[in-house]
């Protein structure tokens, strides 16, 4: 983990970093998980979020240790988009990282179905775009 994810996530967490940083980290993953040695590999961590070994109190904690990480390295580089005026002005970082760590899991987990990288890349873009903007989004209504 430390090997494959520590890189780029200090890429995010980098002074300058802001929105292109976060542009960039998607672009890599997507990359990585799309072309190359590793195309389909998908993502150990990834994959213990939707495994039965997630069941496992130890196992659980490290993985929401990871997402933290990972959730923490995308708010460091949203602060910084803030601060440097690619953000909106009400949008939240806080929240928009929440958001966007979850199409990090998704690009991980598509792409060892053989997701199509250009609609992956299609798909984060509106994620980025829509947080980017700040529009609060309504919570789905249970019936």
């Amino acid at each position: 983990m430390e090997d494959r994810s520590g890189p780029n996530l200090a890429a995010l967490r980098a002074e300058d970093g802001g929105l292109p940083a976060v542009t960039e980290f998607f672009s890599a993953l997507i990359e990585t998980r799309c072309t190359g040695e590793f195309a389909q590999w998908g993502c150990m961590v990834s994959s213990a979020h939707a495994g039965a070994e997630n069941s496992d109190p130890q196992v659980r904690a490290l993985l929401d240790r990871r997402h933290q990480r990972l959730r923490d390295a995308l708010h460091t580089a949203l602060l910084t988009a803030h601060h440097q005026g690619q953000f909106a002005e009400e949008a939240d970082p806080a929240s928009a990282a929440d958001v966007l760590a979850l199409p990090a899991h998704g690009v991980n987990l598509r792409s060892r179905a053989g997701a199509d990288a250009g609609r992956l890349r299609r798909t984060v873009a509106a994620a980025i775009t829509a947080v980017a903007r700040g529009r609060e989004a309504t919570a789905p209504q249970t019936p």
